[in-house]
């Protein structure tokens, strides 16, 4: 564990605001994802990271580590820039100049699998592939939410929530002569993604528990059936991706799925805090400096409006970490332009000196800085830039 002295001296004379990556406490975050991954290989989210330099790092620290998943067309051309192959979009792609690009890159050799969930988007990649003269691979994004007692358990993505329609479309895809279907994705964001471990919240946890429970059960059911289903029809698949961070305990049991997915668990954000079954260490933060005190015991800092996405609450709002025991106040929460700080613990604090946060969420943190100040053996070793360093703004 981290103290607040250990981060201070560490950073001693670097100019505040700034990000950075604790790179030791990284590594053991990608062990145990490995350690939790049942032995499948594990594809990086790179959305959670968004750092050309941690995502090269992150490869090679274990062989379990292979392809990255990607959020949007422009960052897989600049992925593929830098020299990553084995690239899956995480999401569909519409945008006809992006998909050309794309196209290109594929014709050219780069291993690059689009991801599709109806009929229009088959059509329109076919258009891309006769003007490229190339054939693309595709990945179906399977619904994987869960409907319990009439409940929506899961996040609104693909409209592929029936066995039948998922093989109509697997079908069309294999009579197409400038498509073929590469792989089949399903992220159970309703077991990943939901935390159930909220302080003064026993009942609510409880009945995410008993949700997560059942959906694990049916997902992995219906997965395995539609995979055993493709097959049948004489579709060889390359890979079966499923899971996310939050699930890959659960989703690398499967039998039918072939590798994993996870991002977040590397930098292990404040979100992750609320999860019973598995902890990661916080391995990213950001640091504010304190520019005034307005009592004794209240901090005020510059800047810290970084706020994550999903649905609005306290939960989305960056932590402060350290020192201990540092809490924001709720009626003003981190603002704009500053951010005021209760602290009343064994730290003198001053002003000029940092005070330390997480996010709420993974990658968001790198949208907000261009560098990330990485320390190992409580130095700073390296600097590297992040997407919005290398001059990357894509969503």
């Amino acid at each position: 564990m981290r103290d607040y002295r250990y981060y201070q001296s560490a950073f001693a004379g670097v100019p505040k605001p700034f990000a950075f990556v604790d790179l030791d406490l990284l590594e053991e975050n990608a062990e145990q994802i490995c350690l939790q991954s049942n032995g499948k290989p594990v594809r990086i989210a790179s959305k959670s990271i968004r750092s050309v330099a941690i995502l090269k790092h992150v490869l090679q620290l274990d062989d379990c580590f292979r392809g990255l998943m990607c959020y949007s067309a422009p960052e897989v051309l600049h992925l593929c820039e830098a020299g990553f192959d084995d690239l899956l979009l995480g999401y569909p792609l519409w945008e006809k100049s992006w998909l050309l690009s794309i196209a290109f890159e594929i014709k050219n050799g780069r291993s690059i699998t689009l991801m599709i969930d109806s009929l229009p988007h088959v059509e329109q990649l076919e258009q891309i592939a006769r003007e490229t003269g190339t054939r693309l691979p595709v990945c179906l994004d399977i619904d994987m939410s869960s409907d319990v007692l009439g409940l929506h358990f899961g996040v609104w993505r693909s409209p592929l929530r029936s066995l039948e329609t998922s093989l109509s479309l697997a079908n069309r895809v294999a009579s197409s002569d400038h498509l073929y279907l590469d792989g089949v994705m399903g992220y159970e964001a309703q077991i990943a993604g939901v935390g159930d471990r909220y302080p003064r919240q026993f009942l609510k946890n409880s009945i995410i528990r008993l949700l997560k429970q059942y959906s694990v059960k049916e997902v992995a059911q219906r997965r395995a059936t539609l995979v055993h289903a493709i097959r049948e029809l004489g579709i060889s698949l390359r890979f079966v991706n499923g899971g996310g961070t939050g699930s890959l305990h659960l989703t690398g049991k499967e039998d039918a799925v072939t590798e994993v997915t996870a991002g977040s668990g590397f930098f292990s954000p404040g979100l992750f805090d609320y999860f019973q079954d598995f902890s990661f260490h916080p391995a990213a933060g950001f640091a504010l400096e304190i520019i005034r005190k307005p009592t004794p015991h209240i901090y005020t800092c510059a800047g810290g409006g970084y706020i994550a996405s999903g649905s609005a609450g306290q939960d989305r709002l960056p932590k402060p970490y350290l020192p201990a025991r540092a809490k924001l106040f709720r009626n003003e929460g981190a603002g704009e332009v500053q951010t005021p700080i209760h602290y009343q613990g064994m730290e003198t604090l001053e002003l000029g000196d940092p005070i330390f946060f997480r996010h709420a969420k993974a990658g968001e943190l790198c949208e907000r800085f261009t560098r990330l100040y990485c320390i190992s053996g409580g130095k700073i070793i390296e600097e590297v830039t992040t997407y919005r360093g290398d001059g990357l703004c894509s969503l």
